[in-house]
């Protein structure tokens, strides 16, 4: 098949998509495949005919994910047009020319159902949940409202925009002086924030990677957490830390696979200990209480109809020291990195990364989205 791997883009989540849109590009190729790497934000200048025939490693510019995001100023000033579409010179016109685009995009833009409604209207087959499912779980928001409709177990947590964050906290200083509110309204979302207690997790609302994720340990440190996750958005999840082990999930054609341990060396499981080879121990099949392993596949799969997904995603878990099973969010475009979850899960049940790579192809025709 003539398949288009599209990676990088302009979100904190760049270098990730790259190292994995060149995982899943020398896979295809050794699959047989006609494969073509492409950057959907710079990419092809010039005259692309005949591109799937080209003798070129499309994967010999991609190198490994670093330990901070990457600078997007950078990125952007390499397009010659200013950059005014999100999509790079030829993009579309090598995807309609294709018989699937294989997304590896992560983060905005591309995970959040933008380029996936894009996609269906033009009539282009691509892998991975819809524009419904890639925007509802994209926002964490929305996520943590459907989780409680479907009485999926989430920590306690509250939305906030800019505005509106700092009209709460200066109702909070107010409260607690002794002044009331002005209305009914105020009062709740200032009591929402006091009822969360230190320490708490502070993130953007649609993000990934753990990039403008803090945890706030005191009022200090509270502030500085919000002003770091707003800049990424106008929206941040400010939620209760259930201190315990971390766990993720994947969910292929709406079947769980095993279950996998992540326990960072130091800290929690942020964007370095996430894809620094060594900052992190992976353990799948994840050493738990066979109860405990069913409980989290049965969530995880409650979690991919809740948020109306097809084909693959993966689910994130914390449990704490009683046994309690938490879910904190889905994630539709999941790493396919050397270091990444889902493919370590697959391998578990017996799927190599080629094979996994096939199968998602496979969930793309079997179930056309465009």
């Amino acid at each position: 098949m003539k398949i288009v791997v599209l990676a990088g883009g302009i979100s904190t989540e760049r270098d990730v998509s790259l190292s994995s849109g060149g995982m899943i590009y020398r896979a295809l190729k050794n699959n047989g495949h006609q494969a073509v790497l492409l950057d959907v934000y710079l990419g092809m200048e010039g005259d692309t005919e005949g591109i799937f025939t080209w003798e070129r490693d499309w994967g010999a510019c991609v190198s490994a994910v670093g330990e901070n995001a990457p600078d997007l100023e950078t990125v952007k000033a390499l397009r010659k047009d200013g950059g005014k579409s999100f999509f790079g010179p030829n993009v579309l016109k090598i995807c309609q020319e294709a018989d699937c685009v294989f997304l590896a995009l992560h983060g905005a833009n591309g995970e959040d159902g933008r380029i996936q409604a894009c996609f269906e209207l033009m009539g282009i087959t691509y892998t991975g949940a819809d524009f419904v499912g890639s925007c509802l779980a994209m926002d964490k928001g929305i996520s943590k409202d459907l989780f409680r409709t479907y009485h999926i177990p989430t920590p306690e947590g509250i939305r906030l925009k800019k505005g509106e964050a700092q009209q709460s906290s200066l109702r909070q200083d107010e409260m607690r002086r002794g002044a009331q509110p002005q209305d009914g309204a105020q009062q709740k979302d200032a009591a929402s924030q006091e009822e969360i207690p230190y320490p708490r997790i502070v993130k953007t609302a649609c993000g990934g990677s753990s990039i403008g994720v803090s945890i706030a340990r005191n009022e200090e440190e509270y502030g500085r957490a919000m002003e770091e996750a707003f800049r990424y958005g106008d929206e941040i999840i400010v939620e209760q830390y259930i201190r315990g082990r971390e766990f993720s999930v994947g969910v292929l054609d709406g079947k769980a696979l095993p279950v996998i341990e992540m326990a960072p060396k130091e800290g929690f499981y942020d964007y370095k200990n996430k894809y620094q080879a060594g900052a992190a121990v992976e353990t799948c099949p994840a050493q738990i209480p066979e109860e405990k392993a069913r409980k989290m596949q049965e969530i995880s799969e409650r979690v991919f109809r809740a948020l109306r997904l097809k084909s693959y995603a993966r689910m994130d878990f914390v449990m704490n020291e009683a046994g309690e099973i938490f879910c904190l969010e889905g994630n539709t475009l999941p790493g396919m990195t050397p270091t990444s979850l889902l493919p370590q899960e697959a391998a578990a049940a017996g799927m190599d990364f080629g094979q996994l790579c096939e199968t998602i192809l496979r969930l793309a025709r079997q179930y056309p989205i465009a």
